[in-house]
């Protein structure tokens, strides 16, 4: 009896040692797209009044949390019955990814610009700044179900030839600390400019090191968020052409002389590419034929 409780207990032990060690793997290969996933929602979660920056970010919080609560059963269900269905929603995710990073790099290149003098009218009521950050909020929470479904699918690759249960505490603790961890640095992302009015007002001496400090962190947010968005834009095309390198062998063949970073840089580039021309040539197409 008590040699069998003893082997109970070193299976446990082996079992939360394999958890432990696919977490780390797990959590390395989702590093990119949670970049991505970071800059992101700090774009989001920014420009709002200092009083409603928390309130909207709780508010997408519960709704990552809720995108995970629904994807992490279907994809659990696909692990175990369609499992063939991985590498093809994979793919189609980081044509997806591909497109949004070569997206920004040609808005960035040539920028929107508005007809004529037609300006935004602004909210004029409390109704109207409600609806604002409504929409805003659900323009969230659909971009963080894209990323965690990424998120996900990425966590399970290393452990599709483990057990179910092990796939399930892995991925889920994955899924759990994508969400603690983004919206957590985000709350802090935001808050640097608040809390940088909250120093200067602590010491209105000129060459005070509070005050200095408090100047600091007023100008960098908006500075860290435009590093952020570069540092996600390079991450959506790193991950999406990583993603095409590891599940296409032939392509992977053709570059291998190429180190992983450039080559994935480079296929992720280019998927982007091809995808924003047609994006663009079927809504020309469109705009012609209606």
């Amino acid at each position: 009896m008590a040699s069998g409780f003893f082997a109970l207990f070193d299976d446990v032990a082996l079992l939360l040692d394999d958890i432990a060690t696919m977490s780390k793997v797990a959590t390395k290969k989702t590093v990119g797209i949670l970049a991505d996933d970071l800059a992101v929602n700090a774009q989001k979660a920014s420009g709002f009044a200092s009083s409603r920056e928390l309130p909207v970010l709780w508010a997408i919080t519960k709704g990552s949390l809720l995108n995970k609560i629904i994807i992490l059963p279907f994809i659990f269900l696909l692990s175990s019955f369609a499992s063939w269905l991985i590498v093809p929603i994979l793919l189609i995710g980081g044509l997806y990814l591909a497109y949004e990073g070569a997206e920004k790099i040609y808005e960035y290149l040539f920028p929107h610009k508005p007809r004529g003098r037609e300006k935004v009218a602004p909210a004029s009521s409390r109704e109207d700044i409600l609806k604002h950050e409504q929409r805003k909020i659900k323009s969230a929470i659909t971009t963080d179900f894209i990323l965690s479904l990424e998120i996900v699918i990425i966590a399970l690759e290393p452990v599709l030839d483990k057990p179910l249960t092990v796939q399930i505490v892995v991925v889920s603790i994955v899924a759990l600390l994508a969400t603690v961890g983004v919206y957590g640095v985000v709350a802090l992302i935001v808050r640097m400019d608040d809390f940088g009015y909250r120093l200067l007002q602590l010491d209105s001496s000129e060459k005070s090191i509070t005050r200095r400090a408090g100047t600091f962190l007023i100008n960098a947010l908006p500075k860290v968020i435009r590093l952020l968005t570069i540092i996600g834009t390079l991450a959506m095309l790193l991950v999406a052409g990583g993603i095409y390198l590891h599940n296409i062998e032939r392509l992977e063949q053709f570059l291998h002389a190429i180190p992983s970073l450039p080559a994935g840089l480079l296929v992720g580039l280019a998927i982007g590419l091809v995808a924003l021309a047609a994006v663009k040539g079927f809504t020309s197409l469109a705009k012609l034929t209606g």
